[in-house]
């Protein structure tokens, strides 16, 4: 967990106080400005979490290098299935 992440989860937790907040009084811009803060918040844990997950991909990487090299034929037939994919979207079919 980082910063970002933290930040997102307080930014989420206001943005609720805030929208039933605006719900008990009925002021309708504090309650969307609430739900503002809800959404920001949740896009802010986001960005944290994957901040975290590509903050240390050694591990993942090392899996895939030990993959291609016990299974070259596979890997190479993964790579084709995967670029054929790739052309036949940009292609449009």
């Amino acid at each position: 967990m980082n910063t970002t992440t933290l930040k997102g989860e307080g930014q989420e937790l206001t943005g609720g106080l805030k929208e039933t907040l605006g719900k008990a009084t009925g002021d309708r811009s504090l309650q969307s400005e609430g739900i503002a803060d809800q959404l920001a918040g949740n896009a802010k844990q986001l960005a944290g979490a994957a901040k975290d997950v590509f903050a240390n991909p050694g591990p993942t990487i090392d899996k895939a290098k030990g993959f291609a090299q016990a299974r070259p034929y596979a890997t190479a037939a993964l790579f084709g299935v995967v670029g054929l994919a790739l052309l036949n979207t940009l292609r449009g079919k």
